[in-house]
């Protein structure tokens, strides 16, 4: 067998991979035994005597697959969770999702005209120190005190 080294080492430099990325044709050993300089080696290149081989990488199609999936709502049960329920969604943002929907139902009651406005601002005060749980909470709440009527309330 010929030493081939230094073809191997020229065709790494050019072709900008590793050594081990080289292959040679074991067919055409003596042709690359001649071949000494770059220009040979550039040659050999173009005839597909020396290709570099694809690099070895870890697949993502399994990831991929899996990230679809959770953007349709699976793989996100109970066995899948890890953290606490609050280092999965953060306390503050619990927060101003629900204030947020519940100052919005408000300001829709008092535009609609089903509350006046000192009802609107007991209510709004109400809801900022967190006595409503929800929208169907403050619903519940305004049908019972008789501040809205059923039919009104959606």
């Amino acid at each position: 067998m010929v030493n081939l080294v230094k073809q191997k080492r020229l065709a790494a430099r050019m072709l900008n991979v590793g050594e081990g990325r080289v292959w040679l044709d074991p067919v055409a050993a003596d042709k690359l035994a001649k071949a000494l300089t770059r220009e040979d080696i550039r040659g050999l290149i173009e005839e597909g005597v020396i290709k570099a081989h694809q690099k070895i990488g870890i697949s993502r199609g399994r990831a991929r697959v899996c990230a679809h999936q959770k953007s349709l709502g699976r793989r996100r049960g109970q066995g899948s969770r890890k953290g606490a329920k609050g280092s999965r969604r953060g306390k503050k943002q619990l927060w101003i999702k629900k204030i947020r929907a519940l100052r919005a139902r408000l300001r829709e009651l008092r535009d609609l005209g089903a509350i006046d406005k000192k009802s609107y601002r007991m209510l709004y005060i109400q809801a900022k120190g967190g006595d409503f749980r929800n929208l169907a909470h403050l619903n519940e709440y305004l049908t019972l005190k008789g501040v809205i009527q059923e039919g009104r309330a959606k």
